[in-house]
Formats: C-alpha cells, structure tokens, sequence
C-alpha cells in the first residue's frame, strides 16, 4: 500500500512526457509542412478553405481560391498541403453535383407563393 502512491506518480509523470514529446514531434511536423510551401502548391487553411499557393513571403502566403480571386494569409494559417488524389476526388464530385436547373418564371412564382 505504501508503494502505491509512488507507482501512481511515476505513471502520471511518464504518461505526461509521453504526450508531450508526440506533441512536440506533431507541431514540429506542421511547423516543417508550413516552411516547405512553394508556389503551387494546393493547401486547405485552418479555416476550411481551399486554394492554390501563388506568391510566398516570409509570414504570409497568397492564396488563389478562385479564378482571379487572391487573398493573403499567414503561413500559420495554413493545415495541410492537398495531395493530387485528394484534388482529383473533389473535381470528379463536383462535377456530378453542378448540373444546373432552370425553372420558368411560372414555376418560380409557383413554387414562391405555395403555403
């Protein structure tokens, strides 16, 4: 029994270093992602939002998220580099969900005024 509360303080302390080293070896990960940037690249921001590296800086990144359209972010900002499979995934689903439908201005004011 006396050798209990020491045991008990000993596994508290080791597991403690444990997670602490796999967050250290984590942040160092994206800390090393973050500094291997370069034009191109196709990067998801913390935020959620997609777009293309188009201009780098020491702390920012430009991002291109649609055609012609650049905003500035800080490279903390930025999660993850997307990899071509991820990216060939998402323009094949977008591509079978983007069918556009036309309605008349009969059906519009049809569907407007439905209680």
């Amino acid at each position: 029994m006396e050798l209990l509360f020491p045991l008990v303080l000993v596994g508290l302390f080791v597991s403690m270093y444990l997670m602490s080293r796999r967050q250290k070896r984590e942040a160092q990960k994206v800390t090393d992602m973050q500094g291997s940037l370069k034009v191109g690249d196709q990067v998801t921001t913390t935020s959620g939002l997609y777009g293309t590296v188009v201009d780098l800086d020491d702390t920012t990144v430009d991002l291109e998220i649609a055609e012609e359209v650049v905003t500035t972010w800080l490279r903390l900002a930025i999660r993850e580099v997307r990899t071509e499979d991820e990216t060939t995934d998402e323009a094949t689903d977008e591509t079978v969900t983007d069918e556009a439908v036309e309605e008349s201005a009969e059906q519009t004011e049809t569907r407007l005024t439905k209680d």
